[in-house]
């Protein structure tokens, strides 16, 4: 097969504004991943604003359009990022889905909505949707999930996770735009289903505070990790005031834990403690991660190759997005 074209509805921060960024991991943006790809090429760009189809024309030199429709029709590409807000999803992925796409890669979260999240992971038919949950094309993460499956540390018992993102945001909104990738994550690195139980601490309508979440992961079949069958308990902390982000999870097993977040890949293992006698402690290992983790780069080879083999299954599927869907609501429903 030739170079796959691609084109973008959306050309906010993740489309492509983050890629100006220094500090930034490249690439780290739909955009920037599609250039870097040499199986694939951006064809497009569309968006309502005016001044952001500007900059993305003077950046990525391609064409920009306001109508999606008129974008596709003209540029008729095989795979559509859909980089909008989550209330606009299920419209593109519709009109995608009857233009006949192949594959559209879908911002997080997947919709706004469980209704709505539902019809985008029934459109199905000849359009694979892939929802952007990049830590599961993060090499550091895949590295934690092979620890994990492996049982080096033993049978996973708990989680714990922490969330901050500033110090003036909603809990609410740092929960549904940056807890959707944390509880994501916690279900991709276990295999198994995230369930809400009950929530303490500050409202999460509040700007200030605390709060808690606590649920517990449950098995997606017979398999499980480490040999356990039993539900494995969680706790997220969701904070504001903090001057800084956080964005860490906590795996705690019967012979260790592992400590994986931004910038933050620590593996601890039970030894014979040299504080007190007969006892045992945790002790870091040298395992670390300081290489590139690929995330946008993997995320985009996995959307060519599914692409170009037809009946391959996506590693973040929208049936996964959905899952994060019905997480996030269960919360929210229990709020009210």
């Amino acid at each position: 097969m030739d170079k796959i074209p691609v084109a973008i509805i959306g050309l906010g921060r993740i489309a492509s504004l983050l890629e100006d960024d220094n500090r930034r991991e490249k690439p780290c943006t739909h955009a920037g991943a599609i250039a870097a790809n040499p199986a694939c090429f951006l064809v497009g760009g569309c968006d309502n604003d005016e001044e952001r189809r500007g900059l993305f024309l003077k950046r990525w030199n391609v064409p920009v359009y306001s109508s999606a429709v008129i974008m596709i029709r003209a540029q008729s590409p095989l795979i559509l990022v859909i980089a909008t807000h989550p209330d606009s999803h299920y419209h593109y992925c519709r009109i995608a889905a009857s233009s006949g796409i192949p594959l559209v890669i879908c911002e997080k979260p997947l919709a706004d909505t469980i209704s709505k999240a539902k019809k985008i992971t029934a459109l199905g038919g000849s359009t694979v949707i892939i929802t952007n949950h990049e830590r599961r094309y993060s090499a550091d993460y895949l590295e934690a999930k092979r620890i994990l499956d492996k049982g080096e540390l033993g049978t996973l018992l708990s989680v714990r996770a922490a969330l901050y993102m500033g110090k003036k945001r909603r809990l609410l909104d740092v929960f549904w735009h940056d807890g959707t990738h944390l509880a994501d994550a916690i279900m991709f690195l276990t295999g198994m289903v995230l369930k809400h139980k009950k929530q303490w601490g500050a409202k999460l309508s509040a700007s200030s505070g605390t709060a808690w979440l606590e649920g517990v992961l449950r098995q997606k079949s017979s398999l499980s990790l480490g040999g356990s069958k039993r539900e494995v308990p969680v706790i997220i902390e969701i904070g504001a005031e903090r001057d800084h982000i956080v964005f860490e999870i906590e795996f705690s097993c019967s012979k260790g834990r592992l400590r994986i977040g931004n910038n933050v890949f620590e593996v601890w293992e039970s030894d014979k403690s040299p504080y007190a006698e007969k006892y045992r402690s945790l002790k870091q290992t040298a395992q670390s991660f300081n290489s590139l983790t690929g995330y946008f780069s993997n995320m985009v080879a996995d959307a060519v190759s599914c692409v170009r083999e037809p009946g391959r299954k996506p590693v973040s599927s929208a049936a996964d997005g959905l899952k994060v869907i019905e997480y996030l609501h269960s919360v929210k429903a229990w709020r009210k």
